[in-house]
């Protein structure tokens, strides 16, 4: 704890007009270093709104959606991950440039280390098969139950990919009913529609 409280020390003493900003930023260092801090988050602005996005020391955990309430998924990260939470948004800047590069046309696919914790079994082995559908290409919820190991689960494939907790990385939009409707999707059909388009899936 002596570099937190040396920051608290500091903070105290600093005088007013010292951007809070950078003393919370020397906080979350300070207890990072003591290893106090297990999930950081940042609130992303994107052309479907904002995003809040978390990662832990493994990489990304969880992408929110617009229309999701953020508290529930900072209380939900708090009971199944760790209730050792910081918003740190400079901690985040890297996924913050690559979902602007997404959105803007300029990047094709993630390059972000991913923490898979919130999925298991089947439905772990279904969004990994998924994070693995090209940009510009899609996929069927059947064909995503086959490569996880069970092609008859279709329906369980598609509940999977509904409690997908990082959509857009893992990209759930692209993933089709077997008879070639959208599906559904967590953002709406009006996002997954225009993801589809934006990466020339469909017309």
């Amino acid at each position: 704890m002596a570099a937190v409280d040396e920051v608290l020390a500091r903070a105290r003493r600093a005088p007013a007009g010292e951007a809070l900003a950078t003393a919370t930023a020397r906080l979350i260092e300070a207890a990072e270093e003591e290893k106090l801090v297990d999930v950081v988050f940042a609130r992303v602005d994107s052309p479907f709104g904002e995003l809040l996005i978390a990662s832990t020391p493994k990489g990304v955990v969880q992408l929110s959606l617009h229309g999701y309430d953020q508290n529930e998924t900072l209380e939900d990260l708090a009971t199944k991950v760790s209730p050792r939470i910081f918003e740190s948004p400079r901690r985040l800047d890297d996924v913050r440039r690559e979902l602007d590069e997404y959105f803007a046309g300029k990047r094709k696919s993630f390059d972000l280390p991913l923490d898979w914790q919130l999925s298991h079994g089947f439905a772990l082995r279904v969004l990994k098969a998924t994070a693995r559908i090209p940009y510009g290409r899609v996929s069927s919820y059947r064909a995503m139950a086959e490569k996880a190991g069970n092609e008859r689960a279709t329906r369980a494939a598609g509940n999977a990919l509904g409690g997908n907790a990082i959509p857009i990385i893992v990209p759930c939009h692209r993933v089709l009913r077997t008879g070639g409707g959208l599906g559904g999707y967590g953002g709406g059909l009006p996002m997954k529609e225009a993801l589809l388009k934006m990466e020339g899936a469909i017309l």
